[in-house]
């Protein structure tokens, strides 16, 4: 069983969209970090690369799921409406 510094809503992590990394300011100076990808995966803890602090990461999985299913074909069409045009 894990002790989490904090739980934080996902709505209150940035979004790093170059490293689909979300972070959260920790109190150490460094940030929380969890990937776009292990939220997919179900992962809910984020860590501190810089001291021993987790915060639980409070979303709700399908719904984040499916949003970024629907990024993914919004982001698909773009591509494929930039490559008729061209």
């Amino acid at each position: 069983m894990s002790v989490y510094h904090d739980e934080i809503e996902i709505e209150d992590f940035e979004y790093d969209e170059e490293n689909d990394i979300y972070h959260y300011p920790c109190p150490c100076g460094d940030r929380f970090e969890i990937s776009k990808e292990d939220l997919l995966a179900g992962e809910e803890v984020a860590t501190c690369p810089s001291c021993s602090l987790i915060v639980r990461v409070i979303y709700d999985a399908e719904t984040f799921k499916s949003e970024c299913d629907d990024e993914t074909q919004l982001n698909e069409k773009v591509s494929e409406l930039t490559l008729e045009k061209n």
